[in-house]
C-alpha cells in the first residue's frame, strides 16, 4: 500500500505540505495547471530551493491579490464547488474547510454557516488545501499517517488582536490528536495545516514499517533553532502483507479487590473505547492470589483508560507503554446460512491465503432462534464465506 508519512519536525502548514510534495517529485508546472481549474484570478505559485539549518528543502509561496478580512464558510465552499477539480479533490477540500468551520463555530458559539473565517478566508488557503490534495492524487498515495504534532508557544496577531499559541482554531481541530509542546516561540501548526493532517491521516504515531522509496522536505517561513521543515516519507507499507499501527498497553496488578467488581471494570473500559481488556490470574507477593489487568487502547485514549483504572480499581499505579501492532488486512462480508444471514471477517494472509471468522453474536442469535448447536452455525457461516469470497476472487482475476 503506497503510504505517505508526515514527519512534522517543525509542524505543518499548507505551504509546507506543498513544498514537501514537490520535493518528492510532484511537477510544479502540472500543479499550477491543475489549480487553474479553481475560479481564482491573479495568483502565482512560487517554488524555490532554500536551506534550513543545513537541510536543502523546497519552499512554496502562494501569492494572491488583496483578500477579504473574513468570509463565511458557504462563500469559501462555493469557490471550491464552482471549480473543475477532480471529484475526489473537490470532495476532500470541502471536508477540510468544514473541519475548520466547525472549529471556528465552536470557538465563537455560532452556527457553522454563520461563522466568518479569518485565518483561512483567503484564496491562498484554498489553493494550499486543493494543491495538497492534488499532490496526494499525483503521488498515488493510498494511505497517510502522521507524527504527533509539535505545538509552539507565544503570540501571533489575529483578527481579534493577540492570539496565544497554539491558536484556538488549531487546538479545536486537533481534539483527540496526539500533540506535544516544544520550546519554540512560533506558530508551528497552522489551522490549515492541522485540518489537512486531520483529514488525511488515518493514524497519528511513529514511523510505520515500509519499504522506503522517497523522502521530501517542505520548508516553512520561520528560521528557528530547529530545522523548520515538514519531512515526508513515501513508501510501500504492504511489503509483508500486514498493516502496522501503534497501540497503548496499560497494566496493573490487583490482589485486594472484590472479584465481583472485575466484570464492571472491564465493561467500563470497553465502553470507553478500549480495543481489548483481559484479566489474567496470577500469584502475587504475600502469597495472595490476584489478577493482572491488561488494556489495549488507541494512544489517544490512554489518559481515559488510566483514569478509569485508577478510579474503578484498588490499584495505586499503572504501567504504560506504546507498542507496534501488526494486523492482517481484512474484509467483512455478509453470507447466507440455512438459518439466516450473518457477517464474517475475512483475514488476508501474507501468503495469499485467507482465514474466516464468523461474528459470534450473529451466530449465537441464529443458533438460539433456530434451536441448533452454535458450532453448526459457525461451520455453515465459515463455509459460505469461503465459497463466496473465493468465487468473487476467481471472477476478479479472469
Amino acid at each position: 500500500m503506497k503510504t505517505l508519512y508526515l514527519d512534522c519536525i517543525a509542524g505543518i502548514s499548507g505551504d509546507m505540505m506543498l513544498g514537501a510534495c514537490i520535493d518528492l517529485g510532484v511537477d510544479a508546472t502540472w500543479l499550477r495547471t491543475e489549480l487553474q481549474k479553481l475560479p481564482i484570478e491573479g495568483w502565482a505559485l512560487e517554488v524555490r530551493r532554500v536551506d534550513k539549518n543545513g537541510f536543502a528543502a523546497t519552499k512554496v509561496d502562494v501569492r494572491v491579490g488583496p483578500q477579504p478580512h473574513a468570509r463565511p464558510l458557504p462563500a469559501i465552499e462555493q469557490v471550491i464547488q464552482a471549480s473543475e477539480l477532480p471529484p475526489r479533490v473537490k470532495s476532500g477540500a470541502l471536508k477540510i474547510v468544514r473541519i475548520i468551520g466547525e472549529a471556528e463555530a465552536h470557538i465563537h458559539g455560532m452556527p457553522i454557516d454563520e461563522v466568518h473565517l479569518h485565518e483561512v478566508s483567503g484564496e491562498d488557503a484554498i489553493l494550499d488545501i486543493c494543491g495538497s490534495l492534488l499532490c496526494i492524487e499525483a503521488l498515488g498515495v493510498e494511505k497517510v499517517e502522521c507524527s504527533p504534532l509539535p505545538m509552539g508557544r507565544g503570540f501571533i496577531k489575529g483578527a481579534h488582536g493577540q492570539i496565544p499559541l497554539p491558536a484556538p482554531a488549531t487546538v479545536a481541530i486537533l481534539k483527540g490528536v496526539p500533540i506535544k509542546g516544544i520550546g519554540v516561540d512560533a506558530e508551528l501548526v497552522t489551522p490549515t495545516g492541522a485540518a489537512i493532517a486531520r483529514h488525511l491521516a488515518t493514524r497519528f504515531g511513529g514511523l510505520p514499517s515500509m519499504k522506503l522509496e522517497h523522502v521530501g522536505y517542505g520548508a516553512g517561513n520561520w528560521d528557528l533553532m530547529i530545522p523548520n521543515l515538514l519531512r515526508v516519507f513515501l513508501g510501500d507499507a504492504e511489503g509483508n502483507g500486514l498493516e502496522v499501527d501503534t497501540v497503548a498497553v496499560l497494566e496493573t496488578n490487583i490482589d485486594d479487590q472484590n472479584p465481583e467488581l472485575q466484570a464492571h471494570v472491564m465493561q467500563r473500559l470497553l465502553e470507553a473505547g478500549a480495543l481489548d481488556v483481559t484479566m489474567t490470574p496470577t500469584h502475587m507477593k504475600k502469597d495472595r492470589s490476584g489478577v493482572v489487568l491488561s488494556v489495549i487502547a488507541r494512544p489517544e485514549d490512554k489518559a481515559a483508560m488510566r483514569s478509569l483504572i485508577l478510579t474503578e480499581t484498588s490499584s495505586l499505579g499503572v504501567r504504560e507503554q506504546e507498542l507496534q501492532r501488526s494486523l492482517l488486512h481484512r474484509d467483512r462480508i455478509e453470507v447466507e446460512t440455512p438459518w439466516g444471514k450473518t457477517f464474517v471477517k475475512v483475514g488476508h494472509l501474507p501468503n495469499g491465503q485467507h482465514k474466516y471468522a464468523p461474528e459470534f453474536e450473529d451466530c449465537r442469535r441464529l443458533a438460539r432462534t433456530a434451536n441448533v448447536p452454535l458450532r453448526e452455525v459457525y461451520v455453515a457461516a465459515e463455509t459460505a464465506a469461503r465459497y463466496a469470497h473465493e468465487l468473487s476472487h476467481h471472477h476478479s482475476i479472469q
